[in-house]
């Protein structure tokens, strides 16, 4: 990275601490625009929590958090940030289509727009068909892909993905992941995927490894 404005966001000399328990330590960290970055490591690693920081919803017990390449405003710039959180956490009461059509919704798109949007994103995660199901009608595998949808939908320029695939099937995980990286791409920003899967995190350019509190990056080569 040559320039502080290629960077969305920056940590430095990270430490968290729950208690007498160090989760993170010394930890260093860049997220350039347009990356594609896997984040792996054993459970309980800390990978959750470092997702947290970057998102700027946890405070460090020590070191730095900036965003460098996002918004100065606090509320400005959590509209720049989309989650995908292991659970789906969609509106009961709402079909597929609404819960992905909402957040879009209540930034101010028109319906029209925010539908056309909606279902663009259902389609990259082979949700199309499941439009009209409310959340209880379908299957955990199922609703989480409505969840990524709608992340996608919102063309954020940073989006973090907690576990996104761990309730999909082999084929699934693989096809939503290769969505949320090709979606984000698509629209300049760029991902933060946390997973426990070593193959799934080959499909990103970028691999972090939270090993003993730490941070290891590889790159991927061909």
């Amino acid at each position: 990275m040559s320039t502080t404005e290629a960077v969305l966001v920056s940590v430095r000399a990270l430490m968290m601490r729950y208690g007498s328990t160090t989760t993170l330590e010394d930890v260093d960290l860049d997220v350039p625009a347009g990356a594609d970055m896997a984040l792996t490591g054993r459970s309980g690693s800390g990978k959750t929590t470092l997702l947290l920081v970057i998102a700027g919803l946890l405070v460090p017990t020590q070191g730095t958090v900036t965003w460098p390449g996002l918004d100065g405003n606090p509320r400005v710039r959590r509209g720049q940030i989309g989650m995908v959180f292991q659970a789906p956490a969609l509106m009961p009461e709402l079909t597929a289509l609404q819960n992905v059509t909402l957040p879009l919704r209540l930034r101010g798109v028109d319906r029209p727009t925010a539908e056309r949007d909606a279902l663009e994103a259902l389609v990259a995660v082979a949700a199309a068909d499941l439009r009209d199901a409310l959340p209880t009608q379908l299957s955990g595998g199922q609703q989480q892909r409505i969840a990524i949808a709608r992340v996608l939908a919102g063309r954020h320029r940073l989006v973090l993905a907690d576990e996104p695939t761990g309730a999909l099937d082999r084929a699934h995980a693989f096809e939503a992941a290769l969505a949320l990286r090709d979606g984000v791409a698509a629209v300049g920003g760029a991902l933060v995927l946390a997973t426990h899967d070593p193959e799934l995190a080959e499909l990103f350019d970028h691999r972090v490894a939270i090993v003993d509190g730490s941070v290891r990056h590889s790159v991927r080569t061909s």
